[in-house]
């Protein structure tokens, strides 16, 4: 394996386990209890309702559209309507939420009028409409989803390894979902479809790291060298070994990521987000929280190798 960084030492990651693992509860607690105070900032997707695309003449302040929109009172809180510019202040987005007894098309002509009171050549690109039932499909699908995702990392991880490695793979990589979805709710970004493909995303990541340093951990407790050492020195070990791997794959992935974040405008902004969060604390939770959990599980070097069974021989 190519390393570009190499650890005379062992880092003894082992030894801060109860910090780290400390630090984790707490940060998934308030996540939890930002999801419930505040809640998810849930798109027009999942709750219908109606985004028109619209193009100006000129380039325009995306402060003064949004403030023409809310003058309309279409909605109970102007945190509803969500004005974002498509590329250029020229090309704009407006999502309005369902206002009861103004259908669609009634309410894109009315913010069109509206609009075209301070820019007569302003112009409608695109409008759609999402129903409330198609909303709630796409929650309950999301759901779903997520729900087969997190079956199937614990049937492969328990097939692969043993159920102390599934079951901390598990906890580490539904801490780093919660942890995103905390953040989106603190702030109040906006949750879409593609925040949740990130979500998915991260899943898969975030396991494949756990994956990875499982491996070692296994063929650790395997090695001749290492049969005088304690379990966490083995954990340590394996660990260390990994680094200039995380270093290289996850730094190169990042790099990517917060180019998409910085330059890809509003369109990719949620996506590139929750990416961004999910690689950080996948990279933390593979390391300082499903670990030290195989600790906390009792793992030891009789759970990863099989006694050897001595055969009888024939009596003859």
């Amino acid at each position: 394996m190519l390393e570009m960084f190499h650890f005379k030492k062992d880092i003894p990651f082992m030894s801060y386990g109860k910090l780290t693992t400390a630090i984790s509860l707490v940060t998934f607690l308030l996540a939890v209890f930002f999801l419930g105070y505040k809640g998810l900032n849930l798109s027009i997707e999942f709750t219908g309702g109606t985004v028109l695309e619209v193009r100006y003449s000129q380039p325009t302040e995306l402060a003064k559209v949004r403030s023409q929109v809310e003058a309309l009172n279409l909605s109970g809180k102007h945190t509803e309507i969500v004005v974002q510019a498509l590329g250029t202040t020229r090309d704009v987005m407006i999502r309005l939420p369902n206002v009861s007894g103004i259908s669609s098309a009634a309410l894109s002509t009315k913010v069109m009028d509206e609009l075209r009171k301070t820019d007569p050549q302003v112009e409608q690109r695109k409008v759609e409409f999402v129903g409330p039932s198609v909303g709630q499909e796409l929650v309950t699908h999301g759901l779903t989803a997520l729900t087969i995702v997190c079956l199937g990392i614990i049937a492969y991880l328990a097939i692969r390894f043993e159920w102390r490695f599934a079951v901390s793979a598990i906890l580490a990589n539904l801490h780093d979902v919660v942890i995103i979805l905390g953040v989106f709710a603190f702030f109040q970004w906006e949750f879409s479809l593609t925040v949740l493909a990130a979500i998915l995303a991260v899943l898969g990541y975030s396991v494949n790291e756990s994956v990875v340093v499982f491996d070692r951990i296994r063929e650790n407790f395997r090695k001749a060298s290492l049969r005088g050492k304690s379990v966490p020195e083995v954990i340590d070990n394996a660990i260390t070994a990994t680094m200039s791997r995380t270093v290289i794959t996850h730094g190169s992935t990042e790099m990517m990521v917060l180019a998409m974040l910085f330059f890809g405008g509003a369109a990719l902004h949620g996506f590139a987000m929750a990416l961004t969060i999910g690689i950080v604390f996948g990279i933390y939770s593979s390391v300082l929280v499903a670990s030290p959990l195989l600790l906390a599980f009792g793992v030891t070097r009789e759970n990863m190798i099989k006694p050897v069974k001595v055969k009888e021989e024939a009596v003859v």
